[in-house]
């Protein structure tokens, strides 16, 4: 008799495994099917134009975090590119020196849409060809703009930045810019203007006038508040968190989003190890530093501390930025068994970010960035070919369907499409 209840208390466990199984691949391929069916959109991806020649380019899987074979690999179908610009003074040779840099990624990317891979990538304008591209089976390339510095004081580069395909631009990046204070002057709460300068606040009209939508991810909150005040359109945040789960000055606080719900805009979550979980993110780095470093050297490859950067030499910068990823792929890997090893910022800190938002501004004003190539990846999402498993955290956690096509992109493209009609009225 004991044995028969032993049997049955066994076939009962057995059971049990077996369903919770079942519920697990379920889950799973739950969100293989909605990833399958939405149109995922990364607002976020930096570019070096060295990736994008005849002979190095988007059809390999470089050593870059988002190429055409990672993406294929991971479901993302929009990767916005950037053209990002560093900040230098505020003078003639400064302003045409960015600017030459600006139109070297302008060029890259048409020449991957146009040249490299026009069977396998094409640039989107709006949203009908984001859907359009998609529906055909390729890759949709768009087009942002990090920094108007390169702008300088001409106004008509707004409307030439357009031609080009910028959809989206922001007015300052690290340091105030000729049109706008950057939030790096928490830092010392030195301001430029105390928001936008004058020809910031025409900037913002003129981008009005011609659909373009305006970022607020890296200049101030004072210069934020003003441009919601000013515009007749609707703005974007392309690559922030919310401030009340990480304080960081990159981040926005609580008013700011609600303020962004109001102005019908869309923030859009970013996955920045920092801008995250902070003490999380330092505590791994802190860890990592003698990893990164012991690999560089096995592998007879240049490796520097962000502290040396100011130091280096154009070409040890190059050496370094080269052999970046490679570098962090095998340490990430040699510390997979390391228990000692302080746990990375993860996929799951990221979607706590989305659920902060979604709770507090509603479900059509929030979306989804990476900053690859440019700082961003979390473990689970460290490259474009991970971007399902965002999907399936945020299956877990019970969105649905249309609440993910929404977060995916969804809502950045009601925005643009609200900005182009404005422009057209």
């Amino acid at each position: 008799m004991k044995q028969f209840i032993g049997l049955i208390c066994a076939l009962s466990v057995l059971s049990c495994a077996e369903g919770e199984k079942k519920e697990e691949i379920s889950i799973e391929d739950k969100a293989k099917e909605i990833h399958e069916k939405v149109i995922t959109i990364d607002t976020h991806d930096d570019i070096n134009v060295n990736n994008f020649t005849d002979s190095i380019n988007y059809t390999q899987n470089l050593n870059t975090q988002v190429n055409l074979p990672k993406m294929k690999a991971g479901g993302l179908d929009v990767a916005w590119l950037i053209v990002y610009t560093g900040q230098d003074t505020l003078t003639d040779a400064g302003y045409a020196k960015a600017s030459e840099n600006a139109m070297a990624k302008f060029d890259a990317i048409h020449k991957l849409c146009e040249e490299i891979a026009p069977d396998e990538i094409e640039l989107a304008l709006t949203s009908n060809d984001v859907r359009r591209i998609q529906k055909a089976g390729k890759k949709v390339a768009m087009i942002g703009v990090e920094n108007a510095y390169p702008m300088g004081e001409d106004f008509s580069n707004f409307e030439k930045y357009h031609k080009l395909g910028a959809r989206y631009v922001s007015l300052a990046h690290n340091g105030h810019s000729q049109f706008s204070d950057s939030n790096t002057g928490e830092r010392d709460s030195i301001w430029s203007f105390n928001g936008l300068s004058d020809i910031g606040k025409d900037a913002v009209k003129e981008m009005n006038r011609l659909g373009i939508m305006i970022d607020v991810s890296h200049p101030s909150k004072e210069a934020m508040k003003q441009m919601i005040a000013l515009s007749k359109a609707p703005i974007i945040a392309s690559h922030s968190s919310a401030r009340a789960l990480c304080d960081h000055s990159r981040n926005l606080d609580d008013e700011q989003l609600l303020m962004m719900k109001e102005n019908g805009g869309v923030v859009q979550t970013v996955a920045f190890g920092s801008y995250l979980n902070t003490e999380k993110n330092d505590k791994r780095s802190e860890y990592m530093k003698g990893v990164y470093k012991n690999v560089a050297d096995s592998l007879q490859m240049d490796w520097y501390e962000r502290s040396q950067f100011g130091s280096l030499t154009n070409e040890q910068r190059a050496s370094f930025f080269k052999n970046y990823r490679e570098v962090v792929a095998v340490a990430e890997e040699l510390v997979k068994g390391d228990e000692s090893a302080p746990p990375a910022v993860d996929v799951g800190d990221f979607v706590n970010h989305i659920d902060y938002m979604v709770k507090l501004m509603g479900i059509d004003h929030v979306g989804i960035s990476s900053d690859f190539d440019g700082g961003g990846g979390i473990a689970g999402w460290s490259d474009a070919s991970e971007t399902f498993n965002v999907t399936l955290e945020l299956v877990k956690r019970g969105y649905s369907e249309e609440e993910i096509s929404k977060l995916w992109g969804g809502n950045l493209l009601r925005v643009l499409d609200e900005v182009q009609a404005i422009a057209e009225n």
